[in-house]
């Protein structure tokens, strides 16, 4: 029991060190994967805007279609810029050893970010992106500090300062807190569009993560109420069996 109850701890070690190195409250996404049109235009940023580094390679472009309700013309023209079938996953035609030598690192498959992340994770992240010019790319981000990725968004949201107050601990260390971003300049939308950009983005990538997942929840529904129903018969049924008993 001891020895389960170890292998338990240590299994749960890395995702308590990962909450407690947030230093960010994130943002709360409030996606709706019963919305349909944020879900197209969630594919529609995707394809343009991280596809080219990020494949999505358990999903397939037939299955977009069917879910999203989109033909076959308009997935061709729209979504499908790196394959030449609707049956093919999404996969991206950088090689490894260019993203590496690019990158410094392998950009990665993002089809279960969303449930490895969360969408309040994403919806952060994405909008936490701000000028760093000790960086290589130019830009850092609160929510993952010295990541390699550049701000592919920044023609959208434009670019944002980041406000940081500096302090010693008890122990007499200094500290770094995030307090806040200024404006953003140079964007071609204003931060409340933007902000629906990102939510439609990370709509989609929730939808990618578990594409059974509304049909699930109507499955999960239909369950519950076939079981109240069967529970209402159970009772009278015991009933009528002890009624002579009692």
């Amino acid at each position: 029991m001891k020895r389960i109850i170890a292998c338990l701890l240590l299994a749960l070690a890395p995702l308590g060190a990962m909450a407690a190195s947030a230093d960010v409250e994130l943002d709360r996404a409030r996606n709706n994967l019963a919305n349909t049109a944020s879900l197209q235009r969630g594919a529609k940023y995707f394809v343009n805007y991280c596809l080219g580094c990020h494949s999505l390679q358990y999903v397939r472009y037939n299955r977009l279609a069917e879910d999203l309700l989109l033909t076959e013309q308009q997935l061709a023209e729209n979504l499908m810029f790196t394959a030449d079938k609707p049956t093919e996953m999404m996969t991206i035609a950088m090689r490894p050893e260019d993203a590496e030598r690019w990158f410094g690192v392998t950009p990665p498959d993002l089809s279960l970010t969303a449930r490895a992340r969360g969408a309040d994770w994403i919806y952060t992240y994405l909008r936490s992106f701000y000028v760093d010019k000790s960086r290589p790319i130019g830009v850092n981000n609160t929510v993952l500090p010295n990541a390699s990725m550049p701000h592919v968004l920044a023609p959208l949201q434009g670019y944002q300062k980041a406000t940081f107050e500096e302090g010693v601990d008890a122990d007499g260390n200094p500290t770094r807190h995030f307090s806040g971003f200024t404006e953003p300049e140079g964007g071609a939308m204003s931060p409340e569009e933007y902000d629906e950009v990102v939510r439609d983005i990370v709509n989609f990538m929730v939808y990618v993560a578990e594409p059974v997942q509304l049909r699930r929840q109507e499955i999960g529904m239909g369950v519950l109420a076939f079981l109240m129903v069967l529970f209402v018969f159970a009772y009278f049924l015991k009933r009528e069996y002890w009624r002579d008993v009692h």
